[in-house]
């Protein structure tokens, strides 16, 4: 029977990640679900973001159904006791480095989008983003320069291990659908970017099959506005990749509608929607929960090896929207819960 560790988190992650498991629980599939809190929910009862507890449910389970983590109370506290520690230590401790996020316009959100409805249709791309190293884990710290002056710093770094791993993730998606990678860095000013474009040359010798591209990251910017669907999947590093997948959530209509998998080598995965906790309305029953089920679609595609399942669910969200269901982000007035209720009917 396999494992689910539901880890809700913080904010809206607790309203959201309840829909995605009565989806999952409606397809009875055997899946056994066991809870533990993760971010400011976690730090608050037990004292740490991460505690031993939810590090052990995450190495028993054969996948992790995670919601959001950011708690305002939690912003003074020390950097290592901060809510979103959580998802860092995750991915650190089950070794997991890819991030797959896939962005494509549903039928019937074309008003949700603010691009043209012609421009926001062609959308339909994966972003694959290395998130166990970059500058979010470099050394980083606080120092006086020799004039006196305060002075942050964070370290961005890659090694050719790192970069090639995450290369390779990102031409293998590319062969289950368009066959195109494109690579976004900022070699012309980064040495970090410039030995991540060098190995991913290096790796693409592999993946002859497959047409690869570079593109600056400020170029790659403007370009998901202009012209979106040029790019089917997009590899970047850590915090290119952080930025630009917000970005193209947008031009697909909303946050709301993106689910994520982080993969390590295990099959072992984390899923989570990739918006933030949303405080400002959470318990107020107004957050889509269609990028956490949609998640769990990714879930059981990647770890379970459920293929039809997963279909399954993409098809009832899509059902749903298109009988035209809507939480307050796409315009419409269901709460969270009626949502979930759409996607159950069409399911």
């Amino acid at each position: 029977m396999p494992l689910i560790a539901v880890l809700p988190g913080d904010g809206i992650g607790p309203e959201v990640t309840t829909q995605a498991c009565r989806v999952l629980e409606a397809l009875d599939l055997g899946l056994a679900f066991e809870e533990a809190p993760v971010g400011g929910a976690a730090y608050f009862s037990d004292g740490h973001p991460l505690p031993e507890r939810t590090l052990d449910l995450a190495r028993r389970a054969d996948a992790l159904l995670f919601g959001a983590v950011g708690d305002p109370r939690g912003d003074n506290l020390e950097r290592h006791l901060r809510p979103e520690q959580a998802i860092l230590g995750l991915r650190k401790e089950l070794e997991l480095f890819a991030n797959l996020r896939p962005a494509r316009l549903f039928p019937g959100l074309e008003d949700a989008s603010t691009l043209k409805t012609e421009v926001a249709s062609a959308i339909d791309m994966v972003i694959v983003r290395e998130v166990n190293g970059d500058v979010y884990f470099g050394e980083k710290g606080m120092r006086t320069t020799a004039g006196g002056r305060r002075e942050g710093y964070d370290i961005m770094s890659y090694d050719e291990d790192e970069v090639a791993r995450i290369a390779r993730v990102g031409f293998e998606t590319a062969r289950v659908r368009n066959r195109k990678v494109c690579s976004v860095d900022k070699a012309n000013v980064l040495e970090t970017s410039q030995l991540w474009r060098d190995v991913v040359i290096e790796v693409a010798r592999d993946y002859a099959d497959v047409e690869l591209t570079h593109m600056y990251v400020d170029n790659a910017a403007m370009q998901l506005v202009r012209n979106p669907g040029q790019f089917d999947v997009i590899l970047t590093g850590n915090l290119f990749g952080d930025i630009l997948s917000d970005q193209a959530s947008m031009c697909a209509g909303s946050i709301g509608m993106l689910p994520s998998a982080t993969l390590g080598r295990s099959g072992k995965g984390l899923y989570e929607p990739i918006h933030g906790s949303a405080p400002d309305i959470a318990g107020q029953g107004k957050a889509n929960p269609c990028a956490t089920i949609l998640s769990a679609a990714m879930l059981l595609r990647y770890s379970l090896g459920m293929e039809d399942a997963a279909d399954r669910v993409e098809a009832a969200v899509t059902a749903a929207l298109v009988s035209g269901a809507r939480t307050a982000d796409l315009g419409g007035s269901l709460s969270t819960a009626e949502m979930g209720d759409a996607v159950l009917r069409a399911l």
